[in-house]
């Protein structure tokens, strides 16, 4: 099973999480939050992040899912990446996440795909319903 680490600004993942694991049913298993708060060190942040992906990796490999592409979470998941062992998505949202827990059994590349197509076909456009007066 892929180890997820949802490496954030501040508690985002935390709530993101949260919110996966009320629509899954559950609190996965191998599922950590980091956050990166304004006054933390980005090294002594990376050191964490290391220390959990050893935690949550049982030799399938760890998927890091950071929120925002070009921020600092993101430059420390870019750290971590290792080809095949390691991957990081970037601008995570909960369908992506939900997307990532679904398929998580699957190798890693195809976990990959499974989180990008979810965050993508995630973000649509609702247009609202004519209001019917009865």
């Amino acid at each position: 099973m892929i180890g997820i680490l949802v490496l954030t600004h501040e508690d985002l993942g935390e709530h993101l999480i949260r919110c996966a694991s009320h629509v899954v049913g559950m609190k996965p298993p191998q599922l950590m939050h980091l956050g990166v708060f304004i006054q933390d060190d980005p090294d002594a942040v990376l050191i964490q992040a290391r220390e959990l992906i050893q935690q949550l990796d049982s030799g399938d490999g760890v998927l890091i899912l950071n929120d925002m592409f070009g921020a600092t979470p993101c430059n420390i998941a870019s750290r971590l990446v290792q080809p095949g062992k390691i991957a990081c998505l970037s601008g995570a949202n909960l369908p992506m996440l939900v997307r990532v827990l679904t398929y998580r059994h699957e190798p890693l590349p195809a976990v990959i795909e499974k989180g990008l197509s979810g965050g993508q076909r995630g973000v649509i456009q609702i247009d609202a319903e004519p209001c019917h007066a009865n």
